[in-house]
């Protein structure tokens, strides 16, 4: 049980953070609702009404696909630089090809212009 021990208290942590979030939400949130607070919010762009097949910019998707990438990238670097010492040669010569790879992405989304934010 010794093992289990900091995944328990870690899943605690976690769940009581959620209960502290969604009870001081609930209270500290306002109790009266106007339209304006129950429309949806869309980064910016006033809502409007929109059929059930209406169209999303397709700048949405991009911008949370270019996050994920990016993102994903980190969360791969951190494992890494905490163990470079144990991976030698090997891991540094597939940590180079890992980041010439989300290089390459980065640079063709660059010149096609996904990174304008008009």
């Amino acid at each position: 049980m010794n093992v289990y021990t900091p995944i328990l208290v870690l899943a605690a942590i976690g769940a009581g953070f959620a209960l502290f979030s969604i009870v001081s939400g609930a209270i500290a949130g306002p109790s009266r609702y106007n339209r304006a607070l129950l429309d949806a919010y869309e980064c910016g762009i006033d809502p409007t009404e929109r059929k059930a097949a209406g169209k999303i910019p397709i700048k949405y998707f991009l911008t949370a696909m270019l996050f994920i990438i990016f993102d994903i990238e980190i969360v791969f670097l951190y494992p890494w630089a905490v163990a470079f010492d144990k991976l030698g040669l090997f891991g540094l010569i597939e940590m180079i090809l890992f980041i010439l790879t989300v290089f390459v992405a980065y640079v063709y989304v660059w010149r096609r212009g996904g990174l304008e934010w008009d």
